[in-house]
């Protein structure tokens, strides 16, 4: 079984320990050794959080520089705080409205080690479907019309279900599903 290192991030109370929970809960499911580690900066007051999570045959919980194929962020500028992670040829998902994104300084950077990057405006998509703190989920949709398994929109969209409470479910898959369309665009 492959290795596969995610890095989440973005700010205190975006739910990055949500997002992450979502992702190891589907690798354990699908038979993935699960190891994990989250920095939390100042979290309650909107600070850095980042959350490392390996997948496979792994020894350590640290996702080391160069080597995360996947990056999530929930904030633009811990995207940026966080580019060292991805490997050559890794896939970056954003949760920005800029039309700006990436910007010109880091263009280069993300061409030179052949990174695809793509962005969303996810908490856009989680304010106009009523749940704005939930931006968390519809990135995790965008995401999931990228990419296959594990990862793929059937096994994240039952994932969520199966760990979301009762009284958020359907709101929680109706902002996946609409990040998940924002996806299919483009």
């Amino acid at each position: 079984m492959n290795t596969i290192n995610l890095v989440l991030c973005g700010l205190g109370g975006q739910g990055i320990l949500f997002m992450t929970k979502v992702l190891a809960q589907l690798a354990l499911d699908n038979g993935y050794n699960v190891m994990g580690a989250e920095t939390h900066g100042m979290a309650q007051r909107g600070g850095s959080v980042v959350s490392h999570l390996r997948l496979g045959n792994v020894q350590g919980s640290l996702v080391r520089t160069n080597e995360a194929p996947l990056l999530l962020a929930l904030e633009e500028n811990e995207a940026y705080r966080n580019l060292p992670f991805l490997a050559r040829g890794g896939r970056l998902y954003v949760n920005t409205s800029s039309s700006l994104f990436p910007r010109d300084e880091v263009r280069s950077f993300l061409g030179k080690k052949e990174i695809v990057s793509r962005a969303v405006p996810a908490g856009k998509i989680a304010l106009d479907l009523g749940a704005p703190m939930s931006s968390n989920l519809a990135l995790l949709g965008f995401f999931s019309a990228f990419e296959a398994k594990p990862f793929g929109y059937e096994a994240l969209r039952q994932t969520i279900a199966q760990i979301s409470p009762d009284r958020f479910k359907e709101k929680n898959l109706s902002i996946f599903d609409g990040g998940h369309q924002e996806g299919k665009k483009g």
